[in-house]
């Protein structure tokens, strides 16, 4: 019987998401307090720790890092509210490996903690074969691979760069906000270079302790410190004739930082505690969400690292200004979330197009895939609809249709008219423009086209005569 830690100060709430669990065939142990998960935690074995983020005394990104750092095979599922849907996204790339929100539906509970330890035993079994995954901040299993180009503007622009850089052996820095595909983007380096055939050894900084950082990256030799019981191969050794990909690459130390510069500029790394240097070929990509030039003014990181990992950048597009693509990337992580819930969804009502072309999506794809995930799991319908979604979007006031009768023109389009203006050619050449716009965006898919404008197909057909704009 699978064993379950579960940490949350709402007593109600933690009876009874303890008794389903238990109905369904789990050992469920309960605790309110982080200190007291921590002691449980190093006195007894759990396959799975699902925690509150708000406790007494922490939060459970602290109680994530902890078990991280002790038990890195342990997996941790957060409970948040959806207005903490930022800290959860942070979480996920601190190694949490999901996180659902309040109210908690227990269909999507049970999916989750039932995958989360069918995950387990599968990443178990490959520590076992290899030595590769014992790393806590080496790409988790359940990280999708699949590229999504895109048919936007921005999004070709950003194709294109990628196309233009993989085949030289330029070190790249990926910039963009949290969730935006900035590994996606770095593998898809690498699949296009030379060094294809190579390893891809992707690396999150932020999830290796400041104290084992060093040894994660280069190794270390047996005796370099308190627990070094056997030699350790690092994660530039293992990337030796392909790629390693460090993201949040700004949250390593400053020692770090200078064994990063030597291993950049000499291609050797030296182990910690070991005199031997190991020359390595393979190239570098860096990513981060922050401002690292920034950083160097500080003295936070060092200026001589930044120009040499930033000999050409790439700039992932958040979500919110790639809505063109958006079709794509929903009908991709529908096909990937029937598959792993073997579902059979069609696909999504025209409500929830509305809310997904309306929404801002602060945690960009990696949001829209778990709502989708979520979405798919509770659709028992050949669509899914918007009450499949979480309460909390749900309740998000959607931008207003540009195209609804009600609409104020001059607001919608964002422009200052004076009482002597013709409002309706100013609307009527606001309208027009945009209509080419996204007909060029969407290379003239009128169905896309109209979805992304809000109006149905035969509206589109009229306007774009009304305007002159038939092919």
């Amino acid at each position: 019987m699978k064993r379950i830690l579960l940490v949350e100060d709402d007593l109600t709430y933690a009876r009874i998401v303890k008794n389903f669990l238990e109905k369904n065939g789990f050992s469920v142990d309960s605790t309110t307090k982080v200190k007291e998960a921590q002691l449980l935690l190093s006195n007894a074995k759990f396959d799975l720790i699902i925690a509150d983020f708000r406790l007494p005394d922490g939060t459970g990104m602290e109680l994530l890092q902890w078990s991280k750092s002790n038990f890195p095979q342990t997996h941790v599922i957060l409970i948040t509210h959806y207005s903490d849907i930022r800290i959860a996204i942070k979480a996920m790339k601190l190694g949490a490996f999901e996180y659902i929100t309040k109210p908690i539906n227990p269909d999507e509970l049970l999916a989750t903690v039932k995958e989360s330890l069918s995950e387990k035993l599968t990443s178990s079994s490959s520590v076992e074969k290899s030595e590769t995954q014992k790393s806590l901040a080496t790409t988790p299993v359940n990280v999708k691979s699949d590229y999504v180009v895109g048919t936007s503007m921005e999004a070709e622009k950003l194709e294109k760069h990628i196309q233009l850089v993989a085949p030289t052996d330029l070190s790249v820095l990926v910039l963009g906000e949290t969730g935006t595909g900035k590994e996606l983007i770095s593998k898809r380096i690498h699949d296009f270079s030379a060094r294809k055939n190579g390893p891809f050894i992707a690396i999150d900084c932020g999830a290796l302790p400041k104290e084992l950082a060093g040894s994660e990256l280069f190794g270390h030799v047996k005796g370099a410190f308190t627990g070094a019981l056997d030699n350790k191969t690092g994660h530039f050794e293992r990337a030796n004739g392909g790629t390693i990909f460090l993201d949040e690459v700004g949250n390593l130390n400053y020692e770090v930082q200078v064994q990063l510069l030597r291993a950049i500029q000499e291609r050797k790394i030296r182990k910690i505690g070991g005199n031997k240097e190991i020359e390595v070929d393979l190239r570098i990509i860096a990513a981060t969400n922050e401002n690292l030039f920034q950083q160097t003014g500080t003295g936070n990181f060092r200026e001589d690292l930044y120009h040499r990992l930033n000999e050409f950048t790439l700039k992932a597009i958040p979500l919110r200004d790639r809505k063109n693509d958006l079709e794509e990337f929903a009908n991709e992580f529908l096909i990937e979330s029937n598959s792993r819930l073997g579902k059979n969804v069609k696909g999504f009502s025209n409500d929830v197009w509305e809310f997904f072309l309306g929404y801002d999506w602060p945690g960009n794809l990696r949001e829209l895939r778990n709502i989708i995930k979520r979405a798919v799991l509770l659709t028992t319908g050949p669509l899914v609809e918007k009450e499949a979604l979480p309460i909390d979007i749900q309740e998000i006031n959607t931008s207003t249709n540009l195209f609804n009768d009600t609409a104020d023109p001059a607001k919608a389009s964002n422009i200052s008219i004076s009482s002597t203006t013709d409002y309706k050619s100013q609307w009527e050449e606001q309208e027009k423009n945009l209509i080419q716009k996204v007909l060029m965006d969407t290379k003239f898919n009128k169905s896309k086209t109209a979805r992304i404008l809000k109006m149905d197909r035969k509206t589109l057909y009229s306007k774009m005569d009304k305007y002159g704009m038939n092919e």
